[in-house]
């Protein structure tokens, strides 16, 4: 589905991703992995078009730079790690933003599937009863929904999420990369996601990227890729003796 060549993005002298190359297939979720200031959030964007690289992103043969942003948005949905309202929007005005590639024109309302996909997208995600709540009302866990509901209504085959569930309460980790699987489980799907929590990563990731200082340290299966000589390599400690005194308590 896509396939990113030697991807690099500089900051002036300084390169945030270094020589990056990585495929993602059908039915794969690819955790970007690796310690604070990695390049991981900064390839991500990168793939989705929001900073400039070096190097060549091709979805399914042909270049995503070169495609419209129409013809991207129905292929790659974005989720952010923040999200900035400064509008008095209601949860569907935002979740109907994510229709805005089928509609063929500002003011041309050629979108016959939208009801019906926003719709769907409110349900998926809970968010059905909240429908025409102004979004300033909600809670950080029920926004992260909102905008993951916009995501779906958009319809894409590839997500790129930048840490879904950062900063939310576990039920609302639980709840959202659940709904993410339970998307994934359709037809011609996939997700790349930067992921900060190596259990999360280890738990719903079925293929790794680790990342150190832009470069790539490890990538494939993410069982080859979070092995205990790998994490320690690139994290500096013994992330598996790390993660079993973090278990231990509750395994009394």
């Amino acid at each position: 589905m896509l396939s990113a060549s030697h991807i690099t993005v500089r900051y002036g002298d300084r390169e945030a991703v270094s020589d990056l190359s990585f495929t993602v297939s059908e039915g794969q979720w690819v955790m970007l992995i690796g310690p604070n200031g990695a390049g991981k959030t900064t390839l991500l964007k990168a793939i989705g078009r929001g900073v400039p690289c070096t190097g060549e992103c091709r979805w399914e043969g042909e270049d995503l730079r070169r495609m419209a942003a129409g013809q991207v948005a129905r292929r790659i949905g974005v989720l952010a790690q923040h999200h900035a309202v400064s509008c008095d929007y209601t949860v569907e005005e935002i979740v109907s933003l994510g229709r805005y590639a089928y509609r063929g024109g500002l003011f041309s309302g050629g979108d016959p599937d939208g009801e019906a996909r926003i719709g769907q997208a409110l349900a998926l995600t809970g968010m059905e009863p909240f429908r025409h709540m102004p979004v300033r009302h909600l809670s950080g866990g029920e926004m992260q929904r909102v905008f993951l509901a916009q995501v779906f209504a958009q319809d894409p085959r590839l997500l790129l999420l930048d840490e879904p569930a950062n900063h939310l309460d576990l039920q609302y980790q639980q709840h959202i990369f659940g709904l993410i699987r339970g998307w994934l489980g359709g037809p011609g799907r996939a997700v790349l996601s930067v992921v900060h929590d190596l259990s999360l990563a280890r738990r719903f990731g079925t293929h790794g990227i680790l990342m150190d200082h832009g470069r790539c340290a490890a990538q494939g299966e993410i069982g080859a890729v979070m092995t205990p000589e790998t994490l320690s390599g690139v994290y500096g400690m013994d992330v598996y003796a790390w993660m079993r005194e973090l278990a231990a308590p509750w395994q009394a």
